[in-house]
C-alpha cells in the first residue's frame, strides 16, 4: 500500500485513469450480462402483452436481441482492450512522433503545432475506422442480414463508409484547427471564446445537416401535398410548434430501419421521416417486403422509432448543455498547465494543446461524464412520461398505445428489461412501462383491438406529437 502511495503523482493519474476505464466496462457488462440473463429466460409473452404480441414476433424479438447483446459484449471487451493497450504500449505519443514525421516531409517543423495536431487526427480517425470496420461488416452483414433488417451490398456499405470518413474529415479537421488556434490566442481568456466558437458551430451544424450534409449520403424529398403533411402541419399549430418543412428520406435502401427526427432551433424547426417509418411510402411494403427495423443501441429496444436520434442526451435543453460545455472549457483552462498530465502519458518533452484537449477532456473528466450521462438518461425518460401524459391528455391515448406497439413489433423490440440495464441505459421507457402509465381502461381495449393487428394502419402523425411538444431548440447528434 506505501508503494502505491509513493508513486509520482503522474503514474498515480495514469493507473486511475486505467481502474476507473476498466471499472466502467466491467459495471456495464454486468448490466449486460443481467438483461442477457432476461433475454434467455423470458420464453413467454408477458401476459399484458398477450393479445398483443404473438408468440413468433416475440421469439423473433427475443433471439435478435440476445444476438446483438453477446456482440455487443465482445465488441466492447475489444475496444476496451485495444484503449488499454495503446496507453499500456504508448501508442498515443508514438502516433505525435508519426504526424510530426508526415508534417515535416512538408517542411513543417515543431513550431507548426496545429498541423502536426490535424496529421494526428487524421491518422487517430484512419485507425479508428479500419479497426472498427470488421465489427461493423459482421453487424450488418451477419446479425442485421440475419434477421432480415440488412438492405446494402458489400460495395455499397464500403462507399458509403469511405464517404462518411471524408466528410468527417472535411468538417472535423477545420473546425479543429480553428479551435487550437482560438486557444493559442485567446490570453488567459481563452476557455470563453473556445466554448462560444463550439456552441457557434453546433449551432450551424444543426441548422445545415439535413439540408447539405445528410443529403449527401440519402435522398432528401418534401412530403407530397396529403392527409399526412396536412396532420402533421395541423397538430403542429395546435402546440404552436414552428414547422417550416417536412422531408421524407430514402432509408429503405441502406436498411429497413424505421426512424424520424426533426432539427433547427427557433423559430426554424423541419421534420424528416424516414420512407421506412411509412406503410404508403415505404418500398419495402410496395415489394411485398415484411416491414421490420431495429432499434438503435443506444434506445431502449421498445421505443417507437419516429424520434429523433438525440434522445442520448434526453430532450436537450440548450441552457443546460451550454453551461456544461463552458463548465468543461473552464476547467480545461485550469489543468492545461499542469505538465504532470502529460507525463503520464507519456509527453515528456511538449505539451501540445490537441492532447491536453484529449487527456483532459477524454480520461480526467470520465468520471464526470458518466455521472453526467446517466443525469441526462434520468431527464430523458421523465420527459417521455410527460410527453406520454401530454399525448393523453390531447386524446391521443389510443392512438399512441397503437404506435408504440406496432412499432415494437416492426422493430423488434423486446418488451422485457432487467430493471437495473433499463435504468442505467434506455433514455427511452421500456415499452410495458409506457403502456402502463398510459394504462386505465384504454388498455383493455386495445388488447382486443389488437387481435388483427396486420390489417392496422398507424397512424404516422401521432408518434412525431411527442417531440414537437417537449423538445426546445437543441444540438442534434449524429
Amino acid at each position: 500500500m506505501e508503494s502505491i502511495l509513493d508513486l509520482p503523482i503522474e503514474n498515480k493519474i495514469f493507473y486511475a485513469v486505467l481502474v476507473f476505464s476498466w471499472t466502467v466496462y466491467l459495471w456495464e457488462a454486468y448490466l449486460a450480462y443481467r438483461q442477457r440473463r432476461i433475454y434467455r429466460s423470458t420464453m413467454h409473452v408477458p401476459q399484458e402483452l398477450g393479445k398483443i404480441m404473438d408468440t413468433d414476433t416475440f421469439e423473433k424479438s427475443r433471439l435478435y436481441q440476445l444476438d446483438k447483446s453477446n456482440f455487443s459484449f465482445w465488441s466492447g471487451l475489444y475496444s476496451e482492450t485495444e484503449g488499454t493497450l495503446i496507453l499500456l504500449l504508448g501508442g498515443i505519443p508514438f502516433l505525435w512522433k508519426v504526424a510530426g514525421t508526415v508534417t515535416a516531409r512538408f517542411g513543417l517543423g515543431p513550431d507548426y503545432e496545429i498541423f502536426q495536431s490535424l496529421s494526428f487526427l487524421m491518422l487517430a480517425t484512419l485507425f479508428s475506422a479500419f479497426t472498427g470496420l470488421p465489427w461493423s461488416i459482421y453487424n450488418t452483414f451477419v446479425i442485421e442480414e440475419k434477421h432480415g433488417f440488412n438492405q446494402q451490398t458489400l460495395g455499397f456499405f464500403l462507399k458509403d463508409a469511405g464517404k462518411k470518413f471524408i466528410v468527417t474529415q472535411c468538417i472535423l479537421l477545420p473546425v479543429t484547427s480553428l479551435l487550437l488556434y482560438i486557444i493559442k490566442i485567446g490570453g488567459d481568456f481563452f476557455f470563453i471564446y473556445a466554448w462560444l466558437f463550439t456552441l457557434g458551430v453546433s449551432l450551424v451544424l444543426v441548422t445545415i445537416y439535413a439540408d447539405y450534409i445528410a443529403p449527401l449520403f440519402d435522398k432528401f424529398t418534401p412530403l407530397p401535398e396529403g392527409e399526412l403533411k396536412e396532420e402533421i402541419e395541423s397538430m403542429s399549430k395546435s402546440i404552436n410548434f414552428p414547422l417550416t418543412k417536412v422531408y421524407v428520406v430514402e432509408g429503405s435502401k441502406r436498411s429497413s430501419h424505421s426512424n424520424a427526427y426533426f432539427y433547427g432551433f427557433f423559430k426554424n424547426k423541419r421534420i424528416v421521416l424516414f420512407d421506412t417509418l411509412m406503410e404508403d411510402y415505404s418500398p419495402l411494403n410496395k415489394d411485398g417486403e415484411p416491414e421490420n427495423g431495429p432499434a438503435e443501441e443506444t434506445d431502449t429496444p421498445t421505443e417507437a422509432k419516429a424520434k429523433p436520434k438525440n434522445k442520448k442526451q434526453g430532450c436537450n435543453n440548450p441552457e443546460v448543455l451550454a453551461m456544461n460545455s463552458f463548465l468543461c472549457f473552464f476547467l480545461f483552462a485550469v489543468l492545461i498547465g499542469r505538465k504532470e498530465l502529460f507525463i503520464a502519458f507519456g509527453f515528456y518533452d511538449s505539451q501540445p494543446t490537441l492532447i491536453g484537449l484529449m487527456i483532459i477532456f477524454q480520461f480526467i473528466f470520465s468520471p464526470y461524464n458518466e455521472v453526467l450521462s446517466f443525469c441526462l438518461t434520468v431527464l430523458s425518460r421523465r420527459f417521455e412520461f410527460q410527453a406520454d401524459a401530454f399525448a393523453r391528455g390531447m386524446g391521443r391515448a389510443s392512438e399512441l398505445y397503437s404506435a408504440l406497439i406496432k412499432l415494437n413489433k416492426d422493430n423488434l423490440g423486446f418488451p422485457v428489461a432487467d430493471w437495473l440495464f433499463s435504468m442505467w441505459h434506455y433514455s427511452h421507457p421500456p415499452l410495458l412501462e409506457r403502456l402502463r402509465a398510459l394504462g386505465g381502461t384504454k388498455f383493455l381495449f386495445l388488447t382486443q383491438f389488437y387481435l388483427l393487428p396486420e390489417e392496422f394502419v398507424i397512424p404516422n402523425v401521432f408518434s412525431l406529437n411527442l417531440k414537437l411538444y417537449c423538445n426546445g431548440p437543441g444540438p442534434i447528434h449524429f
